[in-house]
């Protein structure tokens, strides 16, 4: 059944609708401009994910294809490209990858780096190649700007990951959303109020589910002390802080509810503030209407484990100039700002 039918066959966004609106369908925002901004050129089919390393690196995930949302250039493979934020003007390079690794089916989706004691750079890419999941691990070579894939993730509970967050040069904890499973499965998960979504750690020893009863799990990540995991629950609208246990197990501490759909997590390392692309109608980014395009906005929480975290809206749009935003990351006073599908925006805060 087409995503758009099955919309509007239950519904969404209607008075009719008994359940909650998980999609946000009536809500409107007002513009959040920042003075410095610009496109990036050379990312015009998505920049799902973005993660940066402490010298100022940034990997962005490129050209994703969701099922039933729009993609700019539905044929070609994706691709993961490079930035080095120290540079003046810094430009998106496409990183080449290694001999061996199937590329026509290369449908990159949520990223994750992990620097190993001797300093090697691994770099964890979520894929779904024919529309399945696995989990590709690289290893990154900065002086020819190369990705040498070193291994391909595959488990039962790896279902239908959305994004990962390393713990080691072979372990991650990973987010199910049961997109790519069954997404008929998932809206009706959601429109009925079933939370069916979970959180799987992964490590060669030992795979198991260490959180459940999400609507639909979608970005992860870790505190900068490395004792809190974050989940994003983009359907409910909310963050998860979760405690990580020596066993890899989580347990839940508290929830932050906010008014928009939460998409990836970024962590700044120096304050600890969480980072969010955010999704302020999903209904306009399924339906992707060109009279009434999918908004962006970028979110920035402050303190979450206190008892008033403080949550700014940094930047919003009506989707004239970005749509679809899904990620933002910082580094030295500079903000990336990524999209499903659409484009990327670099800012000098």
């Amino acid at each position: 059944m087409n995503k758009v039918k099955f919309l509007k066959l239950f519904g969404a966004g209607e008075s009719l609708n008994p359940w909650p609106n998980r999609l946000n369908a009536s809500r409107e925002i007002a513009p959040v401009t920042l003075p410095n901004c610009r496109l990036i050129k050379g990312i015009e089919t998505g920049s799902e994910d973005i993660d940066i390393l402490p010298n100022g690196l940034a990997f962005i995930s490129s050209g994703l294809k969701y099922p039933g949302i729009k993609s700019f250039a539905p044929d070609k493979p994706g691709e993961i490209f490079l930035m080095d934020l120290n540079e003046d003007n810094p430009r998106a390079v496409e990183l080449r990858i290694s001999r061996g690794f199937d590329m026509a089916s290369f449908n990159p989706h949520g990223i994750s780096t992990y620097i190993d004691r001797d300093d090697t750079v691994y770099l964890f890419v979520v894929n779904h190649p024919h529309q399945k999941t696995t989990v590709e691990l690289f290893k990154f070579v900065e002086d020819d700007s190369s990705l040498v894939h070193l291994k391909t993730f595959r488990h039962e509970l790896l279902t239908s990951v959305n994004d990962i967050v390393a713990m080691g040069p072979d372990s991650f904890y990973a987010t199910n959303d049961h997109y790519f499973s069954d997404f008929i499965l998932m809206f009706l998960e959601m429109f009925l109020g079933l939370t069916w979504s979970n959180v799987v750690y992964y490590s060669p020893k030992e795979v198991k589910e260490v959180a459940a009863g999400f609507y639909s799990a979608n970005g992860i990540n870790i505190s900068p002390d490395r004792k809190y995991i974050y989940v994003a629950d983009v359907f409910d609208h909310n963050v998860h802080v979760m405690e990580k246990h020596a066993n890899w197990n989580l347990t839940h501490v508290k929830t932050l509810q906010l008014d928009t759909l939460v998409d990836n997590l970024s962590i700044d390392p120096h304050t600890g503030d969480i980072w969010i692309g955010c999704h302020p109608n999903g209904m306009k980014l399924f339906y992707n209407d060109p009279e009434n395009l999918p908004a962006s906005e970028v979110l920035r929480i402050q303190n979450i484990l206190s008892e008033e975290p403080a949550v700014t809206r940094v930047y919003a749009d009506n989707g004239s100039v970005l749509q679809g935003s899904s990620v933002a990351s910082v580094y030295e006073g500079k903000l990336l700002i990524g999209t499903v599908f659409h484009r990327a925006l670099y800012c000098e805060l």
